[in-house]
């Protein structure tokens, strides 16, 4: 694989926008996943200092800017400390839950207070917590109710009683019952019967001994959930307070809604967001450990683009459709004259289609690098940015 400073050397000769492509050196993964952007992990969201700059190239503290596609919600924790109002809208229940708890204003002596008590009751009770077997395929775990088969298959019996006493102490705390359902959701990411190094993509629960590619020694699945459950909410206390320090006092919508048809009630001065892709992602299955923990809505079928669509011919043009719906309802509600940013891989050139017969009007088009610096998705591609005028 070439050496970071090879490529960029190479792209300096290239029709990229330097402002936009950095190098590690330049922009190192903690500054990439500063403050709340790294309460949760989400594969397909794009870097904070993207938002950023755009923001500052297009607006002023005080605009209101719209993201059909919320996802975790960068654009609007990036709104929110640059000083601008926004509004999100995400149809997964558990996007729209991971942007609430991103943007929420806390008291951050409340929120410390509270996470600490629950991982205290939790430290102090949680371990002696006893998994009984029903005689039916579901089980009980005290203290709370049933669980799904999916549960009892991807998590060991001991991890799953860990997290279903978490959440049970989450509720006792109803202030922050998001922000720790959060951090119960994070930890069951880490938790499940998977490799080390295949948390993103995991076929099958991995239930014995195996060979690790990313520790290079033999290595057995997670057995507890106890050591994430008290990593995550110490992380996630020393997050909302640097997020609380930079955030300005502007206000944050989230809708959990379809931006097909939304009424949003207000004029917005422009537009930044990331729309899925066809067959790209599966946004449900990625965050699925979540969807069944904490009983969330599965509308997975109605997603723009979900990859259990296909790429099809068909389904293709469903997407273009569905995204001309997304796009005419946002322009309807934006200023005239005003600025869209798209961020998109269009590998298949469809954002022509779409943004011209939703009332857009392109005007420039900027490309930039991307290089996955860690994991099996490691590599580097190209992405296109869109900048269109309502």
């Amino acid at each position: 694989m070439a050496r970071q400073a090879d490529i960029y050397a190479r792209l300096a000769e290239a029709d990229i926008d330097p402002d936009l492509s950095w190098s590690e050196r330049d922009l190192p993964e903690r500054e990439r996943t500063k403050h709340v952007h790294r309460l949760h992990p989400y594969l397909g969201k794009f870097v904070p200092q993207l938002v950023e700059v755009f923001l500052h190239r297009h607006w002023d503290e005080g605009s209101v800017i719209l993201d059909p596609f919320a996802g975790s919600g960068t654009t609007l924790v990036e709104c929110s400390t640059f000083g601008c109002r926004s509004v999100g809208t995400d149809l997964s229940a558990f996007n729209a839950l991971l942007c609430r708890v991103k943007t929420a204003v806390y008291n951050p002596f409340v929120a410390e207070k509270d996470l600490r008590a629950a991982l205290s009751e939790f430290t102090a009770n949680g371990l002696r917590a006893q998994l009984v077997l029903d005689e039916t395929p579901t089980i009980t775990l005290a203290p709370s109710g049933e669980v799904s088969d999916w549960l009892v298959e991807w998590f060991d019996e001991r991890t799953l009683s860990e997290l279903l006493v978490f959440r049970a102490i989450a509720e006792k705390h109803p202030e922050s019952t998001d922000l720790l359902n959060i951090v119960l959701s994070r930890s069951a990411r880490s938790a499940r019967l998977v490799t080390h190094f295949d948390l993103d993509f995991p076929k099958k629960p991995q239930t014995g001994p195996y060979h690790c590619r990313k520790h290079s020694r033999t290595c057995q699945p997670t057995r507890e959930a106890y050591k994430f459950l008290q990593r995550y909410t110490l992380d996630t206390i020393k997050r909302v307070k640097e997020y609380e320090r930079l955030r300005k006092p502007v206000d944050v919508t989230v809708h959990h809604g379809d931006s097909r048809v939304i009424e949003y009630g207000v004029e917005f001065n422009g537009l930044i967001t990331s729309p899925p892709y066809p067959g790209r992602i599966d946004y449900h299955e990625q965050h699925r450990y979540a969807f069944e923990l904490l009983g969330l809505s599965d509308l997975r079928t109605d997603e723009i683009g979900a990859a259990e669509k296909g790429t099809s011919k068909a389904a293709v043009h469903t997407y273009v459709e569905d995204m001309k719906e997304v796009f005419r309802n946002s322009r309807m509600h934006m200023r005239k004259g005003s600025v869209a940013v798209i961020v998109i891989d269009d590998q298949r050139g469809l954002y022509d289609e779409i943004l011209s017969e939703s009332g857009f009007t392109i005007t420039e088009r900027r490309k930039r690098h991307v290089n996955r610096r860690t994991g099996r998705r490691q590599g580097e591609f190209f992405e296109e940015i869109i900048l269109a005028r309502a």
